[in-house]
C-alpha cells in the first residue's frame, strides 16, 4: 500500500521502493482496497530487502514493528521513520472487519505520507 500510495501523491522526481523483510506476495486485500481509491497495485510484486542496499536510500520509512525490530541496521545512523501501524494482514474475522482493516491501514498511510509532501 505504501509504496502505491507514495507514487500517487509524492512528487515524480522521488525514486519510491517497497519491501519487507521477507516477501510474501501480493494480498487481495491489498490491490482491492488500494483499488478503493484509484489505485491500481495489481503489477506490483512482493520483495524481500537486503541490508546492503539500505544505504542507497536517503529514506527509509518502516511501517509495522516486526520491520523495526528485525532489521538492527536501521539504528546505524540511517535516515529512518518509523510509522506504527499494524499489519492489515493479522486480521482475523469475518470479511467486513478484515477490508475495514485494511481500508482503515490505507487511510493511514495516505495521512502519513502526506507529511512527506
Amino acid at each position: 500500500m505504501a509504496e502505491g500510495i507514495a507514487k500517487k501523491i509524492l512528487p515524480k522526481y522521488f525514486h519510491i521502493e517497497s519491501a519487507g523483510i521477507e516477501a510474501h506476495g501480493l494480498n487481495p486485500y491489498t490491490v482491492k482496497t488500494m483499488n478503493e481509491i484509484e489505485i491500481d497495485i495489481s503489477n506490483n510484486k512482493s520483495k524481500s530487502i537486503k541490508i546492503e542496499d539500505l544505504n542507497k536510500f536517503e529514506l527509509i520509512i518502516t511501517l509495522c514493528g516486526d520491520a523495526r525490530d528485525k532489521c538492527l541496521i536501521l539504528n546505524s545512523g540511517l535516515n529512518h521513520i518509523h510509522w506504527d501501524i499494524s499489519d492489515p494482514a493479522n486480521c482475523k474475522g469475518k470479511e467486513e472487519k478484515i477490508r475495514k482493516e485494511y481500508s482503515e491501514t490505507r487511510d493511514l498511510i495516505f495521512k502519513y505520507m502526506q507529511t512527506l509532501k
